[in-house]
């Protein structure tokens, strides 16, 4: 689900889904087969409890965000009143918050202190498919989308994809970091330890829909993307108590099936990606090669097996270029 299998890609279809590209028609068997043959599946256990990070809310109920160590700093509050967003961006408790975040930074070695997220919008933006990206009949369809509306704010939105790597020291890192972000799951590399993203979700993270097999969609009847959506709708919902309402399509494939699909398993919106992170490099879909407010930035769960790196190392990398750049990670789920 790379940015270099898209490169791949252009070998067939000589466009690189940037504004104006064409509308995922045309593709070749060559494609798919090259598709189907790039994915992963490493799998490393852990039965690691979930932990209370200092000051983090009693956890609600299963599946909701706001639960122990991911809501208790600025930029991931979860599901939160507006009294209860008041205290949690008045200046002084932002002070503190980043105060015990630098603490954090330096014990799990990042360059610098992740800057503080501004406070999200009272109201969500309206999110539209963006240009270029649109499938014929699509306008009641779900959004797709590789940056969101965040009136210019330098905040962005950090998403992790598949599921394979199982890392215990990602879950604290984050936690005590308070770094915000969103798992976009398949169940063919989770389903050898559900636990470990329990623990995730625990932590206030949001569980996403990412399909059961992580197969070539377009290569698939409208019944067969069904049971790949839905089928993952049924199970993530059984195993962390909430119905996803966002969708990425595997490799960022889709056709209109797809997205008619995905409106019927009950999704709202399908972002993909504006940036891919690795531990050592990031791979960008603008020509500029820079990071822009509200864009979504794709991981993925990899360790050392698959990456020059583990999975903190990749934090401790797309941390730096973030902070570096002015950005701060903000909650996906508090945009759309």
């Amino acid at each position: 689900m790379q940015l270099v299998r898209q490169k791949e890609e252009m070998i067939t279809q000589a466009a690189y889904r940037t504004p104006g590209t064409v509308r995922w028609r045309g593709r070749t068997v060559l494609v798919a087969l090259l598709v189907a043959a790039l994915g992963s599946g490493c799998a490393a256990r852990s039965d690691e409890p979930a932990q209370h990070a200092p000051g983090t809310p009693a956890a609600g109920k299963p599946g909701q965000p706001g639960q122990p160590g991911q809501a208790a700093a600025p930029g991931a509050p979860g599901e939160q009143t507006a009294a209860e967003l008041d205290a949690l961006y008045a200046p002084e408790n932002v002070r503190r918050a980043q105060a015990a975040r630098a603490v954090a930074a330096k014990k799990w070695g990042l360059a610098s202190t992740p800057l503080a997220a501004p406070r999200p919008p009272a109201v969500k933006p309206t999110i539209s498919t963006r240009e270029g990206f649109e499938v014929e009949g699509g306008e009641d369809l779900p959004p797709l989308f590789t940056t969101v509306p965040v009136d210019g704010k330098k905040v962005v939105f950090l998403t992790m994809d598949d599921g394979s790597e199982k890392d215990p020291e990602l879950l604290r890192m984050m936690s005590e970091l308070k770094i915000p972000y969103t798992a976009f799951l398949s169940d063919y590399v989770i389903n050898d330890n559900y636990g470990y993203f329990g623990q995730m979700r625990d932590r206030g993270v949001a569980i996403q829909n990412h399909t059961l097999n992580h197969p070539y969609m377009p290569g698939l009847s409208y019944e067969e993307q069904r049971r790949e959506i839905c089928g993952q709708q049924d199970l993530l919902e059984k195993n962390y108590g909430k119905r996803p309402t966002l969708f990425r399509p595997p490799y960022g494939n889709y056709n209109a099936d797809t997205l008619r699909a995905a409106k019927d398993c009950g999704i709202k919106a399908a972002p993909i990606w504006a940036s891919e992170a690795f531990p050592d490099h990031m791979e960008w879909r603008e020509w500029d090669r820079d990071m822009h407010p509200g864009d979504i930035i794709l991981t993925h769960f990899r360790g050392r097996d698959e990456w020059k790196g583990s999975m903190p190392d990749m934090i401790r990398h797309v941390m730096k270029v973030v902070t570096d750049k002015g950005y701060a990670v903000g909650r996906l789920e508090d945009y759309v």
